[in-house]
């Protein structure tokens, strides 16, 4: 799961991650958190500037491949940042107006 957030345009963009013990045990978490560091750095090249990224790992994450890792995360930052622009034909409606790709809403 990802959740994006827009903060200052001038602010560096900021990206925090969420790796419960369902996920694994210790190793396993800290792998996950390594390899979703690199996937979130790679992701600064292009929104280096104006977001707050959450990164909340789910149990598969830990038997992924680095490519599905990869494209997984960029095609959720892809949707989350598409529906903050406002280009997301299903932000029409103000019911989805600070929510998350899952449609619960943003604390």
């Amino acid at each position: 799961m990802l959740y994006t957030a827009p903060i200052g345009a001038g602010e560096p963009s900021r990206i925090g991650f969420i790796v419960s013990k369902a996920v694994g045990n210790a190793v396993t978490r800290n792998l996950v958190k390594r390899r979703l560091r690199e996937v979130g750095a790679l992701s600064l090249h292009t929104h280096g500037r104006g977001l707050a990224v959450v990164v909340r790992a789910l149990p598969a994450a830990a038997t992924a491949s680095w490519e599905q890792l990869l494209s997984d995360y960029n095609a959720a930052l892809a949707v989350t940042t598409k529906r903050l622009s406002g280009s997301d034909p299903r932000k029409a409606s103000t019911e989805h107006i600070g929510t998350t790709t899952e449609g619960t809403p943003r604390a």
